[in-house]
């Protein structure tokens, strides 16, 4: 439900991409977008038409194709990610001889298993941009995609819990606002009232004495973006193969040529990376080592409630994040189990860490049961920042290294990825996010931690 205060983002019109030479033209773009050529449009109208039939005559969403001997582009990876970048290559670049490759089934990674925060409030520029473009597309995808992706604007608030920590949300909220991102300092006050069952009080365990909006930000429904976008690709002509698990890459002569499956060799001119934690995995069947480590990241849901929290709140000091889903669970996560992994399930130590932070700032909740926990696998860059590049094999291009931040990049990441792919160079809302700036020291370290990933 919205807020006073909280603008209801317009939508509506293409998006002009007239002045991108800096990247800052990126931001000023309208937000909206065109359809996508779907076989059956879902409105009203078919809904109603299809209740004469007691909705037995839905046809499938996407087809289940046997792979091709060859592709122009194979995508390996059928999340949000892989899926966004197949429907931009046949969109944008009218690529679709295209083949996504899902070792399971769709959206069954990462794009699962997250906690669904969507945001663009990032403080270096190249982070801005990109992420502030992501969201511009985040706000039409449901139109876009003629799908509910569920992305509800509900506010992100990050808490403050020392005059230094506020003073830094200053120094970013400024920079936001710079880059043309919405931001909003609060005060305690003003963060009582926007949140009523946060202890604010000055006895707190973690005293609240600010915080900083970004009320744009919000959430989606993740296995919602994995499907639009697979509806979406399908439409185009993109053929999606589940249960096809990638065992090598086949080169010759210095260039990729396709890749070995449990369905056989795929030839491929092109092959695309979009396998979260398991990119290292991959690059090394190329012959690759990435500045890239593993790690399972938890997070948990409650038993349902009826409303009582309408933003997303996250607090850095005790790293912890929280909101309620559609059906009424408190979503909520915390740090990295702290070894390399790659199984998604993770130890008691963190869920313990989270439910604690969880009653330092909402004691109310102490009496709620745990309905479930879950883990995903972070790919966790030397600086926190993700790589969208083309790798040193040539026909091989890698989109990872997203640490926390791959579920709100969906949408903007398969864009800058489909144009990397087509046009063999990075646009330039992706030309920092290289895999050299790792050699040369152009690090992007939003948190300013260093070249250790499980701090980033």
């Amino acid at each position: 439900m919205p807020r006073a205060g909280h603008p209801r983002v317009k939508t509506g019109g293409p998006i002009r991409f007239a002045d991108c030479r800096s990247g800052r033209g990126w931001l000023t773009s309208p937000a909206g977008l065109g359809g996508a050529d779907d076989r059956v449009k879902y409105s009203v109208f078919s809904l109603a038409r299809n209740a004469l039939s007691e909705h037995a005559r839905w046809p499938e969403a996407w087809r289940s194709p046997d792979p091709k001997p060859a592709y122009d582009v194979v995508i390996v990876g059928g999340g949000g990610h892989g899926l966004a970048t197949a429907y931009y290559l046949a969109k944008e670049h009218g690529v679709t001889n295209v083949a996504v490759l899902e070792k399971g089934w769709l959206g069954g990674g990462n794009t699962g298993r997250n906690t669904t925060i969507v945001r663009s409030n990032y403080y270096l520029e190249p982070n801005a941009h990109f992420y502030e473009f992501s969201l511009k597309l985040w706000e039409g995808l449901s139109a876009e995609l003629n799908y509910n992706v569920m992305f509800s604007q509900r506010g992100v608030l990050n808490l403050a819990h020392a005059p230094a920590e506020m003073e830094a949300y200053q120094r970013r909220g400024n920079a936001m606002r710079l880059n043309g991102i919405d931001a909003e300092l609060l005060s305690r006050d003003q963060v009582t009232a926007m949140v009523p069952l946060l202890d604010t009080s000055p006895s707190a365990r973690y005293p609240i004495v600010g915080g900083l909006l970004q009320p744009r930000g919000g959430t989606a429904r993740h296995d919602a973006v994995a499907w639009g976008f697979a509806r979406a690709a399908d439409a185009r002509g993109i053929d999606i193969i589940q249960n096809c698990e990638v065992m090598g890459i086949r080169r010759e002569g210095g260039r990729v040529v396709g890749v070995e499956t449990t369905r056989g060799f795929i030839g491929a001119k092109k092959v695309g990376i979009c396998v979260a934690g398991h990119s290292g995995v991959l690059a090394g069947m190329a012959g690759l080592r990435l500045p890239i480590e593993s790690h399972v990241l938890q997070a948990l849901v409650s038993e349902p409630l009826k409303p009582v929290l309408d933003t997303v709140v996250t607090s850095g000091a005790i790293h912890y994040y929280i909101s309620q889903s559609d059906k009424g669970e408190l979503v909520m996560g915390g740090d990295l189990d702290g070894f390399n992994s790659y199984a998604q399930r993770g130890g008691l130590r963190i869920i313990e860490h989270v439910i604690e932070a969880c009653l330092m700032l909402f004691p109310s909740f102490s009496r709620l049961r745990m309905l479930r926990s879950w883990g995903g696998i972070m790919d966790m860059t030397m600086d926190g920042s993700p790589i969208i590049a083309k790798l040193p094999v040539d026909g091989l291009y890698l989109n990872g290294g997203w640490c926390y931040g791959g579920f709100k990049a969906t949408p903007g990441s398969g864009w800058v990825f489909a144009h990397t792919i087509a046009h063999d160079a990075p646009h330039p809302l992706n030309a920092d996010f290289t895999l050299e700036r790792f050699a040369d020291g152009k690090l992007i370290d939003e948190r300013g931690a260093g070249a250790i990933p499980w701090l980033q």
